[in-house]
């Protein structure tokens, strides 16, 4: 039965239809997982000589008279005079004619609605009503259920379609996922009677047991799906143990010695906790986070030169062609003492395949696992913000015969219960400590009356020097760059270099440029030739120019908190002291509570629980997210509930098998990495 399809609903129209197949309800279970994000509280039937104004009420009571008369100006008012054993009441309508057809004289009506004063008396601003005749009152006289509704579909609409399926459902229609034990120890509610109770529950208490239920489910599957996928990588071997003898100490300690800083506190436990999984026989995956400029780079660059001495190789991949170049020069200037053989291979630099010689680092985007190119020993690979590594690129490495460690690299600001929510299949490592010396970026709010003081200050830092990036806002926030978004950049370009910056150089960057375009303007801008870089958030992800200053944010409040936090990441770099400026839209003149938020506070950690707190994981972590960021009833943000479920899974693992539970099963295949990779 719930596999119907949903155009056999009785009574509905083919264009209902479209707007909930819109709304991805494509069968009657679709429908039936289709919960509501909030309720009115109907219940309570309230006398009518008790009414208050302002008050949401129900009041139940028989229709005296019903009248539907035209004024002067061709508008149609009904008034309908209804009465209980208490008092009276004139309710009233606009331009509803055919209500003179279903509410009649001494009918039994039921009406919810809003208590305002009307011409000396009161009245009700209804918003549902049911004749009431000895019908299920599904609109009125209970807890109803509001749900996400989408032009042309109401809520009313989708809340008669769920009573009917409803009311077809058997018990036997739901499997249940978990283990009746298990329901029965955590005293959970039967999943058939939280799917009746989430829709319409008879109580507050009921209603949110059902959502318990069904959040915990939700979590569940996801959880234990990672928990999978960390069992099979874990039960792994790899394709050869590195071993930690005193030559190989004695080179590591020597490469950390030369570097020009000493590392955090922070960096020598990763490196402790990396240099540890290195030498075990499973495959290391883990997951490394932390702050812009908190040195992540040289994290990977310690665990490359273990590998190197082991005589494996190490794959660094990166989101895009300018920061695979930069970790391709940072990398070179790091190792120039050491006999270490750097490589770079992108969609347009492939040295792999116009050189034999096999080097010991290899760094690149996606362009480097391709079946062309020739990766005979990889001990190491490190992916910098990207996605996590997936089954298809595991496999393809594995077509070669090899199964390296996994080190993944991220500076986007994730909560601590998301991280280990998230990413439960890794093993977490957290750089929260800044270097020593590293000075906190100044932001400020600059609103629309304080721009043109803002572009004269920046002008006078040109002058002593400094250079400047001026970052247009994302119309949509995608992967790829919309021609909108371009078309922004240059027109500012155009703009900025007409009027506000008339003697100074500038530049333009955005990511429908070709390869090489964006090169040569990096370069430029690099090495001094360039003061105002104009782009896109294709900076967004590690350009580094030391002697970068300022950042402007056109349109920050267009921005995600994790983006402004990662370009703002973008200057800082040196010593010395840097700016942001987050410039606002014409009617943006008044800051936001998230703009101000971000201008006094500079670690990822902060913004990420605020961000979360306001908005939920789902902006946070983007394609990343896969698997959590459709999450309809669980929220991360309950950290109690998280650990509870997540205890859970460590009970079923132990104490049940998956294959007994074969819907839990194909469901958690469905959200485990192997179907995440097919997807």
């Amino acid at each position: 039965m719930l596999e119907t399809p949903i155009d056999t609903l009785p009574r509905t129209s083919a264009k209902t239809i479209a707007k909930l197949q819109k709304l991805g309800v494509h069968t009657y279970n679709d429908l039936l997982h289709y919960y509501p994000f909030r309720y009115d509280d109907l219940h309570e039937i309230s006398p009518i000589s008790l009414l208050r104004p302002n008050e949401l009420v129900t009041i139940h009571g028989t229709v005296e008279t019903m009248k539907n008369q035209r004024t002067r100006r061709g508008m149609y008012i009904q008034t309908c005079t209804i009465a209980d054993e208490t008092g009276k009441i004139t309710i009233t309508w606009f331009n509803q004619r055919y209500l003179a057809q279903i509410i009649k004289p001494e009918e039994q009506i039921a009406i919810s609605g809003t208590v305002q004063p009307y011409r000396g008396a009161l009245t009700i601003q209804p918003t549902a009503f049911e004749i009431i005749n000895g019908n299920e009152l599904i609109h009125t006289s209970r807890i109803v259920p509001v749900y996400p509704q989408t032009r042309g579909l109401s809520s009313k609409t989708i809340r008669e379609k769920m009573w009917y399926i409803l009311s077809l459902f058997q018990k036997e229609d739901i499997e249940e996922l978990l283990p009746e034990k298990m329901i029965a120890a955590h005293r959970l509610m039967p999943l058939n009677q939280a799917l009746v109770q989430i829709h319409f529950p008879s109580s507050q208490t009921l209603c949110k047991k059902a959502r318990k239920r069904i959040g915990t489910d939700e979590l569940f599957v996801r959880i234990l799906a990672s928990r999978l996928v960390k069992k099979d990588w874990e039960e792994q071997q790899v394709t050869q143990a590195m071993t930690i003898g005193s030559d190989v100490k004695k080179h590591v300690s020597t490469f950390i010695t030369n570097l020009p800083f000493e590392l955090t506190t922070a960096q020598k436990k990763v490196v402790k906790e990396i240099t540890a999984d290195l030498q075990k026989k499973k495959p290391m995956n883990r997951f490394l986070q932390g702050d812009v400029g908190s040195g992540k780079t040289i994290i990977a660059a310690i665990a490359a030169c273990i590998c190197a001495l082991n005589g494996m190789q190490t794959l660094i991949m990166a989101p895009t062609e300018i920061l695979a170049r930069q970790h391709f020069q940072s990398l070179s200037t790091l190792f120039k003492d050491m006999d270490i053989t750097i490589g770079l291979q992108t969609g347009s630099e492939k040295q792999l395949k116009t050189k034999k010689e096999i080097f010991d680092i290899v760094v690149g985007t996606h362009a480097l696992i391709t079946k062309s190119v020739s990766l005979e020993r990889v001990g190491l690979v490190v992916i910098d913000e990207q996605h996590r590594f997936g089954v298809k690129q595991r496999a393809a490495l594995r077509e070669k015969g090899v199964h390296p460690h996994v080190l993944t690299m991220t500076a986007t600001p994730i909560p601590r219960t998301v991280m280990l929510t998230l990413y439960s299949e890794l093993d977490v490592s957290i750089i929260d400590e800044m270097p020593k010396g590293r000075k906190v970026i100044k932001t400020h709010v600059v609103p629309k009356v304080k721009r043109a003081a803002g572009y004269e200050w920046i002008k006078k830092q040109i002058a002593h020097g400094d250079q400047v990036y001026i970052v247009c806002p994302l119309v949509e926030e995608t992967e790829a760059e919309t021609m909108q978004s371009v078309r922004a950049a240059t027109a500012e370009y155009e703009h900025l270099k007409n009027t506000v910056f008339k003697n100074q150089t500038l530049g333009l960057l955005h990511g429908k440029m070709k390869a090489k375009e964006k090169k040569e303007v990096m370069d430029r801008f690099r090495d001094g030739a360039c003061d105002v870089l104009v782009c896109t958030s294709v900076v967004e992800v590690g350009v580094d120019v030391s002697n970068a200053t300022i950042i402007v944010l056109e349109g920050a409040e267009r921005f995600g908190m994790a983006q402004l936090h990662q370009l703002r990441g973008r200057v800082g770099r040196g010593e010395k002291q840097s700016y942001c400026l987050l410039f606002t839209s014409d009617e943006y003149n008044k800051p936001t509570e998230r703009l101000v938020f971000f201008s006094k506070h500079d670690t990822g950690l902060e913004l990420a629980e605020y961000d979360f707190r306001h908005r939920g994981p789902g902006e946070m972590h983007g394609t990343r997210q896969h698997g959590y960021d459709d999450l309809k009833i669980a929220e991360l943000s309950n950290t109690k509930f998280v650990k509870e479920v997540s205890e859970m899974v460590g009970e079923f693992m132990i104490n049940y098998k998956l294959s007994s539970y074969k819907k839990l099963e194909q469901i958690v295949q469905t959200y485990s990495i192997h179907q995440i990779a097919k997807d």
